[in-house]
């Protein structure tokens, strides 16, 4: 039988590539399961991490305790680039498929670029709409855009999942299994059309790696209010998407929590959204909860590729393809200004929510990005611009990912759809 590798971190998007197999077997191909999770898979893997983390001469167990998140996604990416051919050699799997934002994507291109070309790989990644080079090299990588961020399953990432599943089983030359619907499910002759959570109001949400507990935490209380909740992952094309998407209808509220691209727009970084971002709900008059997620950071390509006028700044190395540079006070009295232009224009129920102790997992006390004079700069500045009148600021005694930031977030956008 034709077998499907699915390659993927099954700790954080178990459900994602769960529907991925079932939509590969609908297809009448057999999968070969391969974890690159640092953390316990939500499902048992036909390769695991452990294994994926011995063939780059590392234990599982030693990156967990490390708890270095830059560190974690290099060993894996050199693990699954040498495991990935050594597979296909023996004749384990006859193509690959992969989701995932920046991380996933470096994770599992980096073994996707070992594989001869001809062999069938697609990798479905929020990162597909920009500059691709790093993660595609010379090799046949098909990038698909996943068009919402991949956390969990809704209207559209069933769509995109859907077709990607059936171009690489295009590419293997597979037949269709009987019963198989256009549009899957995850379960044969299944019709995503009819699923009973698609009548539900859609909530738009934005998220970056850094930013990921906060929203996870607010969606699950959002999903548990009886609504659907669509990510945006805060990549420049991701931001714009949410935009036009919110300008042609589809949601109820946005819960706009990560406005990162900000950073990149007004410093110069590869992920800028444009200066119409934080506009379009204001425009639709539809309820928004803003906050400040992420803005302690401005991202670059490989460490190679930052220009040289930043040098001597603070940066971080994300993974091996993204660079992260600590934004100024300066810089962000500048973000504050322009979002608070845009955000001022809003004629619906919008609140700017502000969390004192940190906007990011590297923005937190004895972290790489902890800086609360620049921190200061932008809280006062957003004071000083923003129209009270039109949007309040709230402010919590919390970090961004704390569970009662989260909460407090997702429970004022509810309160603001039932006002309205």
């Amino acid at each position: 039988m034709t077998t499907l590798a699915i390659v993927g971190t099954f700790d954080t998007k178990g459900e994602e590539f769960r529907f991925i197999q079932s939509l590969a077997h609908e297809r009448g191909l057999d999968t070969l399961m391969i974890d690159t999770g640092v953390f316990e898979p939500t499902f048992t893997p036909d390769i695991t991490n452990a294994q994926v983390a011995e063939a780059a001469g590392a234990r599982i167990e030693e990156i967990v305790a490390k708890g270095d998140r830059s560190e974690g996604t290099h060993t894996l990416a050199t693990g699954i680039a040498t495991l990935l051919p050594q597979l296909y050699k023996e004749g384990r799997f006859d193509g690959v498929i992969s989701l995932g934002g920046s991380g996933g994507t470096s994770i599992a291109t980096a073994g996707m670029r070992k594989l001869p070309l001809g062999v069938p790989k697609v990798m479905v990644s929020t990162m597909a709409s920009g500059m691709v080079a790093q993660y595609v090299g010379t090799s046949d990588i098909v990038m698909i855009p996943s068009i919402v961020d991949v956390a969990g399953l809704n209207k559209i990432s069933r769509l995109v999942f859907t077709n990607a599943v059936s171009a690489v089983a295009g590419m293997l030359g597979a037949h269709l299994a009987p019963g198989h619907s256009y549009v899957g499910t995850g379960e044969a002759g299944g019709d995503a059309s009819t699923s009973q959570s698609e009548e539900r109001p859609l909530i738009a949400a934005t998220m970056f790696g850094v930013t990921t507990p906060c929203i996870t935490k607010a969606k699950e209380y959002l999903e548990n209010a009886g609504y659907d909740v669509m990510v945006f992952h805060a990549t420049g094309i991701g931001g714009r998407t949410m935009e036009d998407l919110i300008d042609n209808g589809f949601f109820a509220g946005v819960l706009d929590i990560t406005t990162t691209e900000w950073c990149d727009e007004v410093v110069g970084g590869v992920l800028a959204a444009g200066s119409e971002r934080c506009s379009a709900a204001g425009r639709a008059g539809i309820p928004q909860v803003v906050s400040v997620g992420a803005l302690d950071m401005v991202n670059f390509g490989p460490r190679e590729s930052v220009p040289t006028q930043f040098e001597g700044r603070n940066f971080y190395q994300h993974n091996p393809t993204v660079t992260l540079m600590r934004t100024t006070g300066e810089e962000l009295r500048e973000i504050a200004r322009r979002i608070a232009a845009n955000l001022n224009t809003a004629t619906g129920p919008t609140l700017m929510l502000i969390p004192h102790f940190g906007v990011s997992m590297l923005d937190c006390e004895g972290g790489a990005f902890w800086d609360p004079e620049a921190q200061a700069s932008l809280v006062e500045e957003l004071s000083t611009r923003l129209d009270p009148a039109r949007v309040p600021m709230e402010f919590l005694d919390a970090h961004i990912n704390d569970d009662e930031f989260a909460l407090t977030a997702a429970k004022r956008l509810v309160d603001f759809i039932e006002q309205k």
